[in-house]
């Protein structure tokens, strides 16, 4: 399996058990998921709690959670922007990205630079359709997923910055 982990923050974004596929110019992973509900029941009888025959309790523990399954599963938290904040975010993410790139991978910063602004360009025309997420440590530098969903309203997919992910293999 392959886990893709923000290059800042460290945090895991999503991994291969999903279907992904890279974006017409390369800048973006986009991630397919699914809608999910899941379910935590306690069951006493794991924990050695036994059943009193006396003693009848009503109450059961247990949880529901419904989400994006690549969400739920990597632990990733929901922010939000507005278009003045989200511009400030990516100017600063953008700029964070360059600066690795030029470091590690000097060929793919001006393909880069120069098919990013396009992108920025476009989610700032379409900001509301988007819900944005960010790793579980929630770091305000890191990586911030894009949600959306396709024409037919309900399947969900997730947008990432393919430069700013370090592929690693578990």
């Amino acid at each position: 399996m392959i886990i893709y982990k923000c290059i800042i923050s460290g945090d895991e974004m999503f991994s291969d058990a999903f279907k992904v596929k890279e974006s017409a110019n390369g800048i973006f992973y986009e991630v397919d998921g699914k809608i999910t509900t899941r379910t935590d029941n306690i069951d006493d009888s794991l924990i050695s709690a036994n059943a009193s025959a006396e003693e009848t309790t009503d109450c059961t523990d247990s949880s529901v959670v419904s989400g994006v399954d690549i969400v739920l599963n990597h632990k990733l938290q929901e922010t939000s922007f507005d278009k003045k904040s989200y511009k400030v975010y990516i100017k600063d993410y953008v700029k964070a990205i360059k600066q690795k790139l030029q470091e590690e991978k000097p060929e793919r910063v001006d393909a880069f630079m120069a098919d990013v602004a396009e992108e920025v360009k476009e989610i700032l025309n379409n900001l509301k359709n988007y819900q944005f997420f960010t790793g579980e440590n929630m770091n305000p530098e890191g990586m911030v997923g894009l949600l959306d969903y396709r024409e037919d309203g309900t399947t969900p997919y997730m947008l990432f910055f393919k430069d700013g992910l370090l592929a690693e293999k578990c």
